[in-house]
């Protein structure tokens, strides 16, 4: 089977490609440096010949409102032509929980419209909703810190390893398309404030965590459960705490 992996060299990208050959797959990395820019759609004719699955796991390099609405716009729109006219008969693209329940972030905003041009194109789908990777505890804390003082909602987040996301994510590419969405996240549920709290103190880091209500998060704020995945979920079984020891 020929799996064109768009975004095939990032964080969840690189890991599906390498599953997926292992698998005995043609997995293609496809990104910029490979020659295929989503955003104008150049190479994407070329990388898609003979495909039978396309797997977006592509993010935008802007994280402002505007920007990161103009990627996901065009990109997927390009994207899905181009699957299109090459006959692919799956387009997986991997999204996030909570999406629909945060209408104030930008980004989330951006996801559910790449969603609904995938729901509404001819080409069958699955989307992957995954909840936060545990690779950006620290991310999330550079964002939030001011001064020594890192302020972050006590929310629930139930997050997950790259590395399970990409397994889960590589498994669906080589199933039949589920015309809807696969909610996956990780075996335990704790707050923002906690989850990021854990992480610095595994690394050494002596910043303050201090849980605030009101602290917004990709520009919205949370009130309880919206980031946590829902019943019937696929929940995965690396433990935050295994992961900061690997």
């Amino acid at each position: 089977m020929k799996i064109v992996v768009i975004g095939g060299t990032g964080l969840i990208g690189s890991k599906v490609v390498e599953t997926l050959t292992d698998h005995g797959h043609e997995a293609i990395a496809a990104s910029p440096n490979s020659g295929v820019d989503t955003l104008t759609g150049e190479g994407l004719a070329d990388v898609l010949v003979g495909a039978d699955v396309v797997v977006d796991v592509s993010n935008s390099p802007s994280f402002e409102d505007a920007a990161v609405l103009d990627f996901f716009i065009r990109a997927t729109t390009n994207i899905l032509a181009a699957e299109a006219s090459a006959s692919v008969q799956h387009h997986v693209a991997l999204s996030v929980v909570g999406t629909d329940r945060l209408p104030a972030s930008g980004y989330m905003r951006a996801k559910v419209s790449q969603e609904n041009l995938i729901r509404a194109s001819s080409i069958p789908y699955t989307l992957v909703h995954a909840t936060q990777f545990f690779e950006f505890f620290s991310a999330i804390a550079q964002g939030a810190t001011t001064g020594d003082e890192v302020r972050l909602s006590p929310a629930l987040v139930q997050p997950i390893a790259a590395q399970d996301v990409s397994a889960v994510v590589a498994r669906v590419a080589i199933e039949p398309p589920r015309n809807g969405m696969l909610e996956i996240g990780g075996p335990e549920a704790f707050g923002l404030n906690e989850f990021v709290e854990r992480g610095l103190k595994a690394r050494g880091d002596s910043r303050s965590v201090v849980p605030d209500e009101q602290a917004p998060y990709f520009g919205a704020l949370l009130h309880g459960s919206e980031l946590v995945p829902g019943e019937g979920a696929e929940l995965s079984s690396t433990t935050f705490a295994a992961w900061l020891e690997s």
